[in-house]
C-alpha cells in the first residue's frame, strides 16, 4: 500500500507520516526543493532510507502541485491514499496567503489527485469550516455555516473543503479536527497557536501573584481541544476502514472544556493562581456588542492592540473565548468503537504541555538573561524603566500605522512586492533578500559585484523565491542614475527600498586630519548614493501612493560613540534627510523607516580585530530587523541601550562626553587605522586581543561600536 502526503514535514504531518510508517508500504512526500533537508532530517529521526520515504518535489501555490510530468507517470495508479494537510493553520496570516495556500492548494490538490489516479482522498479540513455557527454543529453539515466572512481562516477553511466536495471525482473523505495542541505524552508542540497565546499571561500572573490569591476569570463558551496524537491515530485509522466515503469526521473532544476552565487547567500546570469566580457566558456576550465598539475608537484600539501585543495575544484568537459553536462527532466515534483511540482529559497532559512550552517555545527563552540584559532593560528595576523607554513611549507613539485588528506577517507585506536591498552580495543585506524572497517578495539584489550577487539570486531561486540582479557602484552618482533607470524600466516601480549598503571606517580624528577623503568616501556612499537613489524611486512610490523606504543606520547615531566621526556623520546625514522628508510625504502612503542597527558581525567589522572577541548580533538577526520595519512600518528600529544613549546625551551631554571619552581611551585604534604593525603603543596588548577590560566593557554596552 502506498500513501502521498502534503504538509509531510508540518507539525500534524509529520505526526501522521509517522503512524503511517507503522504500516507497511511507500510513503511519498510532497516537498518544496529547498525543503528537502528538512525531509532528510525525518527520515533521520525515524531511521527510514529514501525508498521508504521518497520525496517528490512540488509547490502548493503551483497547478497538479507543480509535480513533475515524470514523477506523476511514476504515481500514476501506485498512490492508495492521498492525505492533503498542506495549509496554512494559522489565524493570523493575511487573507491572500491563506487563500492561495488553503484554497488553490486544496485545488491544485484535487488536479494532482485526479492525474494520479489516486485510491481515495483525505482533506485534512478544520472545525474552522463551521464559521461561526450558533449552535451544535453536526459531521454531515456544510452549506450551513454562517459568518465565515468574519475571518479569512474561516472562509477558506471552508471553501477549500468546498472544492474537495464538488470538484474531485475520487472516494474522498473529509476531516475536521479541533484545536491541535501538543503530543499528550511528549507535550511537543512546533509554533505558538490557540491556547499557547495565553501562556504567557498565564506566567507573568504566575511571577506576579502568589497561587493562593483568588481571581475573577471569564467562563467563556466551550473550546475544544485535541492532541496531535489522537488526531492522527483517529486520521489512520478511519482512513482505512472501508464504507465512509464521501463522509466528514469531526476528530475533537466529546467532552470539550469552556475557556474559563481551560485556562485554569493551564494555570493549575503552572503553578499560577487560578479564577475563584467566572463572569457568565451570558453577561460576556451581553457585553461583547459594547466592548467591540469601545475598542474599535482609535485611541482606545491602539491601547488594546498594545495590551494584546504585550502578552503576545493576536486580536484574532479572542473569538474562541467566547465561540459559539459546539460539535457533534458521533460519525467519528462510532468508526473509533472498538478502540483505544480516545481524546484523554486535558487534566491529563496539560503539565506536558505546559512543561514543553516553557521548555521551548517560551519567548522569553530568548531574551539576554545576562548583567547586559539587565542593563538594556530585560530584568529587574533598570529593566521596567528602559522597558518603558524602548517600548511604551517610542514604540506605541511611532505604531501608530499598525493594522488595528489582528497582526499582520512578513508575507503579507511582502508577497508579490518588488522590494530593493542594496548591499545585497553579503552580511546583512543576503540574509535580509533571502527572508524576503521566501515570504514571496520580488527581490532586486544592488551591489557592486555580480558574482555574488549572482550567487544570492540562484540561493534564492532554489528555495523557489524570484530575485533580479542589479549591479551597480552605489558610491558612482552616474551609475547609480543608470541601474535606477534600468529597474524603472524593467520593473515599473519599487515598493520597498531597503538602504543598506555602507561603508564604515573606524580611526580616530587625531589620525584624520589629512584624510579628508576619509569623510568624502562615506559620504558618497553611505549619504549621496542612497539619497541619489531615493530621489530617483520616491517619485514614483508617492504617484502609487504606496511604498516604504527602509534607512539602515547605526547605533552610533544615538550614542556618539568616538571614532566613527566620519561614519556617524554620514549615517546621521541621512537621518536628518529622511526625517525632513518624511513630514512631506506622511500622508501619501510612502513610509520612511529607520534602523538603528548594533554591531553586526560582518566583513565590514573584519579590519578591527579586538571585535572577534565582541559580542555582535549575526546578519541573521540584523535581517529580522528588517523583516520587523517591513512588517510594521515604524518610524524607527532600536535597541534598548541606543535609546537610552540618545536619551542621556540629550539629558546631560557633557557627562556623556566624559565616559565616552573613558571608553576612547579604553579601546585604541586599529593597526589598519593607524597604518602600522605591532603593539598598540602603552599597553601590554595589540588590538589583535582584545583585553579582559575591553570584552568587559563591549559585553555592558553590548552592540555599541567602540
Amino acid at each position: 500500500m502506498s500513501y502521498f502526503v502534503t504538509g509531510a514535514t508540518g507539525f500534524i504531518g509529520r505526526n501522521l507520516v509517522e503512524r503511517l510508517l507503522e504500516r507497511q508500504g511507500t510513503i511519498y512526500a510532497l516537498v518544496r526543493e529547498g525543503s528537502k533537508g528538512r525531509l532528510e532530517e525525518l527520515r533521520n529521526r525515524w531511521g527510514v532510507d529514501a525508498d521508504r520515504l521518497v520525496g517528490i518535489v512540488g509547490d502548493l501555490s503551483q497547478p497538479g502541485l507543480g509535480v513533475s510530468e515524470e514523477d506523476v507517470s511514476r504515481l500514476r495508479g501506485e498512490v492508495d491514499h492521498l492525505f492533503h494537510l498542506a495549509a496554512i493553520y494559522d489565524m493570523t496570516a493575511d487573507a491572500e496567503s491563506q487563500k492561495l495556500a488553503n484554497v488553490e492548494g486544496t485545488r491544485h490538490m484535487v488536479e494532482l489527485a485526479e492525474a494520479v489516479e489516486a485510491g481515495r482522498v483525505h482533506m485534512v479540513s478544520s472545525i474552522a469550516a463551521a464559521g461561526l455557527y450558533k449552535g451544535t454543529w453536526r459531521e454531515d453539515m456544510f452549506e450551513e455555516a454562517e459568518n465565515l466572512d468574519n475571518h479569512p481562516y474561516f472562509r477558506t477553511k471552508h471553501d477549500s473543503e468546498g472544492v474537495v466536495r464538488a470538484e474531485c471525482t475520487r472516494p474522498w473523505r473529509v476531516y475536521r479536527p479541533g484545536i491541535v495542541v501538543g503530543h499528550s505524552q511528549t507535550g511537543e508542540m512546533d509554533k505558538i497557536d490557540g491556547p499557547y497565546y495565553f501562556f504567557k499571561l498565564i506566567r507573568r500572573l504566575r511571577n506576579a501573584v502568589p497561587q493562593w490569591i483568588p481571581m475573577i476569570g471569564v467562563e467563556g463558551k466551550e473550546i475544544n481541544l485535541v492532541p496531535v496524537d489522537y488526531v492522527t491515530q483517529a486520521m489512520d485509522h478511519i482512513a482505512h476502514l472501508d464504507g465512509l466515503d464521501g463522509r466528514a469526521f469531526h476528530l475533537t473532544d466529546p467532552s470539550p472544556r469552556t475557556a474559563g476552565e481551560v485556562i485554569d487547567i493551564f494555570a493549575r500546570a503552572a503553578h499560577a493562581p487560578q479564577s475563584s469566580a467566572r463572569v457568565p457566558p451570558a453577561a460576556v456576550e451581553t457585553l461583547v456588542p459594547l466592548l467591540k465598539g469601545l475598542v474599535m475608537l482609535p485611541p482606545l484600539a491602539i491601547v488594546a492592540d498594545s495590551v494584546l501585543a504585550d502578552f503576545g495575544i493576536p486580536r484574532s484568537v479572542l473569538t474562541y473565548v467566547n465561540y459559539p459553536t459546539s460539535f457533534d462527532s458521533r460519525q467519528a466515534q462510532a468508526a473509533l468503537s472498538g478502540t483505544d483511540i480516545r481524546v484523554p482529559p486535558l487534566e491529563a497532559y496539560a503539565d506536558k504541555l505546559w512543561d514543553y512550552w516553557e521548555r521551548h517555545l517560551d519567548p522569553d527563552l530568548f531574551r539576554d538573561r545576562t548583567l547586559v540584559g539587565a542593563v538594556r532593560g530585560r530584568a529587574g528595576a533598570i529593566g521596567g524603566v528602559t522597558q518603558v523607554i524602548e517600548q511604551q513611549i517610542p514604540d506605541e507613539l511611532l505604531r501608530l500605522t499598525r493594522r488595528v485588528l489582528g497582526t499582520v506577517s512578513l508575507q503579507q507585506a511582502v508577497r508579490g512586492r518588488v522590494v530593493m536591498v542594496t548591499g545585497a552580495s553579503s552580511g546583512i543585506g543576503r540574509s535580509a533578500a533571502l527572508k524576503i524572497a521566501d515570504a514571496g517578495g520580488v527581490v532586486l539584489l544592488v551591489a557592486r559585484t555580480p558574482e555574488k550577487l549572482e550567487e544570492t539570486r540562484d540561493d534564492i531561486q532554489k528555495g523557489g523565491g524570484t530575485a533580479y540582479v542589479h549591479q551597480c557602484d552605489l558610491s558612482d552618482i552616474d551609475d547609480v542614475d543608470r541601474m535606477a533607470d534600468e529597474v524603472l524600466a524593467e520593473h515599473g516601480h519599487v515598493d520597498i527600498l531597503v538602504n543598506n549598503a555602507g561603508r564604515s571606517i573606524r580611526r580616530s580624528i587625531a589620525l584624520s586630519y589629512d584624510r579628508f577623503h576619509d569623510f568624502e568616501r562615506t559620504m558618497q556612499l553611505n549619504y549621496f548614493g542612497a539619497v541619489k537613489l531615493i530621489l530617483k524611486l520616491l517619485p514614483v512610490m508617492r504617484e502609487r501612493r504606496s511604498g516604504q523606504i527602509v534607512n539602515i543606520s547605526s547605533i552610533g547615531v544615538q550614542t556618539n560613540t568616538p571614532r566613527f566621526s566620519a561614519y556617524v556623520a554620514s549615517k546621521a546625514a541621512l537621518d536628518a534627510f529622511s526625517r525632513c522628508v518624511a513630514s512631506e510625504i506622511v500622508d501619501e502612503g510612502v513610509a520612511i523607516t529607520t534602523i538603528h542597527m548594533p554591531l553586526v558581525r560582518t566583513p565590514m567589522i573584519k579590519p578591527t580585530k579586538m571585535y572577534d572577541r565582541f559580542p555582535t548580533i549575526t546578519p541573521d538577526r540584523a535581517a529580522d530587523m528588517i523583516c520587523e520595519a517591513i512588517i510594521y512600518k515604524p518610524k524607527r528600529i532600536a535597541t534598548p541601550l541606543g535609546t537610552l544613549g540618545q536619551i542621556l546625551y540629550a539629558i546631560n551631554p557633557k557627562s556623556m562626553d566624559y565616559i565616552l571619552n573613558s571608553a576612547y581611551k579604553l579601546f585604541p585604534d586599529s593597526r589598519a587605522a593607524r597604518g602600522e604593525k605591532g603593539q598598540v603603543p602603552g599597553t601590554q596588548t595589540t588590538d589583535e586581543e582584545a583585553s579582559r577590560e575591553q570584552v568587559a566593557f563591549a559585553y555592558l554596552m553590548r552592540g555599541v561600536h567602540w
